[in-house]
């Protein structure tokens, strides 16, 4: 199995897409939520490229449903949840479809469209997305939303952890110098990855918004086994079936 990790969607080639097995990382927060959200029994996840497209598609579905995402961390006007992963619970969340945007994690799965196999993935269930992709028998490309335009220490530890996961389960070849930085961040950062995740960037972001909590869940390593699988156009994420 070969492994490449891509920073920025707008750095996505055909190569990094056609045949190969995706997993989408938006660490602070989006597919950690996801993750969460999937594990509490939510139905399914309908993502969306923007605010309005998601409010549009609340008041036309006729399904139990909630408005979800954030825009600058924050919950937008008229959504119903914000992008906190610790917000889920099966009591009161099972069954119910997510419609979701977020500023990076939304836009990175409609920019990886194109794969033949697209997971989301987080720190906290890395071991069940390296299961996951070993499952597929493809090589695998690690996408990392990064966080407004610019690369994000947080969804490249992500990926690393996935490398790491993946090195204890099969065979792997690391593509790249961004797959060998992944891996070598996260095995650096192991044993302190909710410090590591709070001098980010995105960390930094998320405390200013009064969020620091959600940083404790998205850094939980391996806390979930869930993984998340995103089918159809317009993109769906729900629950992957070994």
């Amino acid at each position: 199995m070969t492994i490449d990790v891509v920073l920025l969607p707008r750095d996505l080639l055909p190569e990094h897409l056609a045949g190969r097995a995706v997993v989408v990382f938006d660490v602070l927060r989006a597919t950690t939520t996801m993750t969460a959200a999937l594990a509490a029994g939510v139905k399914e996840i309908q993502v969306f490229g923007n605010l309005e497209a998601a409010l549009e598609a609340g008041h036309k579905t006729t399904v139990p449903h909630l408005i979800c995402g954030e825009r600058n961390a924050l919950k937008p006007p008229g959504f119903d949840l914000g992008n906190s992963p610790g917000v889920f619970n099966a009591r009161e969340h099972r069954g119910v479809t997510l419609l979701m945007t977020t500023t990076n994690g939304t836009v990175a799965i409609l920019a990886a469209k194109g794969a033949a196999t697209l997971f989301v993935g987080a720190i906290v269930n890395s071991e069940a997305v390296a299961k996951a992709l070993v499952s597929t028998g493809r090589d695998v490309t690690l996408l990392c939303a990064g966080t407004e335009g610019y690369v994000s220490s947080e969804d490249v530890l992500g990926a690393g952890s996935v490398i790491a996961a993946l090195s204890s389960q099969t065979k792997i070849r690391l593509n790249s110098d961004t797959a060998w930085m992944a891996h070598s961040l996260f095995r650096a950062e192991r044993e302190r990855l909710k410090q590591a995740l709070s001098e980010s960037r995105g960390g930094h972001n998320i405390k200013r918004a009064g969020l620091t909590s959600d940083i404790a869940v998205c850094a939980n390593l391996n806390s979930i086994d869930t993984v998340g699988i995103v089918e159809g156009d317009p993109p769906v994420v729900r629950l992957w079936s070994r």
